[in-house]
């Protein structure tokens, strides 16, 4: 596997990681997250691809199967009142296809995000991760993350 920027002809094995990180989410919490739909239109993945200020990296195999992406997204508070002006990169989201899992795609995938984001001057790598999945929690805390803040909520 070699990892590399999404490109245009990913499109479909991005949606198809998509759709599994949707129904996990579904399954977790179907109250919030809708199933058989999707993130992202084709269009906006697209411009996606394009912007340098989200980049997504995809792992891929020797036939250009994509076998796990990462969504990032650089942050910044600029004159913020009482945030500092540090530089993130904000994982919004890292899935591995479910076959594919437990074959250290997705630690290969954040150690280069990690490694991205040292060069790109970054002070920090944040995620969120949802407490209802229980595997992507762990392997976050086998990656070394430690939480930043917890979200907290009252079902009414």
């Amino acid at each position: 596997m070699y990892i590399r920027r999404a490109r245009k002809e990913d499109l479909d094995g991005i949606n198809k990681l998509l759709h599994e990180v949707l129904l996990i989410h579904h399954k977790g919490r179907p109250d919030l997250f809708k199933a058989d739909t999707k993130k992202y239109s084709d269009e906006e993945l697209l411009e996606i691809i394009e912007d340098d200020a989200k980049p997504i990296f995809v792992g891929v195999d020797e036939n250009e199967h994509v076998l796990g992406y990462a969504f990032c997204l650089f942050q910044q508070h600029k004159e913020d009142n009482i945030l500092t002006d540090i530089k993130t990169l904000y994982i919004d989201d890292l899935c591995v296809e479910q076959e594919k899992r437990g074959m250290h795609i997705g630690r290969q995938l954040y150690e280069y995000v990690l490694t991205f984001a040292k060069e790109q001057g970054c002070y920090n790598v944040t995620l969120n991760v949802w407490s209802c999945n229980q595997n992507a929690l762990k392997f976050y805390e086998t990656c070394g993350l430690v939480p930043q803040k917890i979200g907290m909520e009252k079902i009414l």
